[in-house]
């Protein structure tokens, strides 16, 4: 009896899912360039004409890992914005609590699309392209809330806060004594109260 249609898809979409999910955790804990594709097929099981039928490069596969994280990324900030809407500063602190504790996790290697920035420098590599637009979609939706909370100038904070966000998700745990979240709020906080005072002065 020939298997169905839905089996079908559903074996291709285990098969593609098995070599992304070991390609992902290879790649996050080791970095990608120390990583081939030959350990990727041992690990994940399946034959290197597989992989290849799913990601014609190594590249492919490093883009695929990255739009992942990014999809992640963004799906748990739309899940704390719908969660605060209307409340810009609430939702502000939200956002950074959970990212600040998304670096204090177990097994935290840093934030994936640095990760990939500081290994491609090459500006038309594909996944170095995922890395810059998650960069400045993050600026782009820090600009929102600060125009939300009716702070001076907007951009200007969020490519401040963005920096900011950004160095901490460099340095993960270790430099921040107080914690990731608190650490991230009390800089947040200290950027916009440094907006208003700017505001009153003019």
């Amino acid at each position: 009896m020939k298997p169905t249609l839905n089996k079908q898809l559903g074996d291709a979409a285990s098969v593609r899912d098995r070599i992304l999910n070991t390609a992902s955790a290879l790649f996050y804990q080791e970095g990608t360039r120390a990583i081939g594709v030959d350990l990727i097929v041992e690990r994940s099981g399946v034959a290197k004409t597989s992989l290849y039928r799913y990601f014609r490069t190594k590249d492919d596969l490093i883009e695929a890992f990255l739009l992942r994280e990014d999809e992640d990324f963004w799906r748990q900030w739309d899940m704390v914005s719908a969660a605060h809407a209307g409340r810009p500063e609430r939702e502000l602190e939200a956002q950074l609590e959970w990212i600040g504790n998304r670096i204090a996790r177990v097994g935290y290697r840093g934030c994936p699309q640095i990760n990939i920035a500081a290994e491609y420098a090459n500006e038309s590599h594909p996944a170095r392209k995922v890395a810059v637009a998650h960069k400045a979609e993050l600026r782009r939706r820090l600009g929102v809330l600060a125009r939300a909370m009716d702070l001076p100038e907007p951009d200007l904070f969020a490519l401040q806060l963005g920096i900011v966000i950004d160095g901490a998700l460099m340095s993960g745990r270790a430099l921040h004594e107080e914690g990731p979240a608190q650490f991230l709020n009390t800089l947040a906080r200290t950027l916009s109260a440094a907006a208003r005072s700017l505001r009153k002065v003019s």
